[in-house]
């Protein structure tokens, strides 16, 4: 997966030298690291990191709608213990 940096440095590029994206990920060889087990397992662990945080800001809001710590452990596959209000 490209550092930061690398990325900040294809965006400059690609900036200064008017190449697409897609330009500038072929000359860095970014579509073969992308076919990489490495690349694909940690782009679905990334994901899976990312539902599971849209699950956690959303409790506030339920709880707003006056749904119990069941309702909306049930709704949004949580243990009802993740879903308890810190007190």
């Amino acid at each position: 997966m490209p550092t930061y940096t690398t990325k900040i440095l294809i965006r400059l590029i690609a900036w200064r030298s008017r190449l697409s994206r897609e330009q500038m990920g072929k000359m860095f060889g970014l579509s073969e690291l992308k076919q990489t087990r490495f690349y694909q397992e940690v782009f679905a662990e990334g994901k899976e990191e990312g539902k599971q945080e849209g699950k956690l800001e959303t409790i506030p809001q339920l709880w707003v709608l006056g749904l119990s710590i069941e309702q909306i452990s049930q709704a949004l596959g949580l243990d009802e213990q993740v879903v308890q209000p810190k007190s």
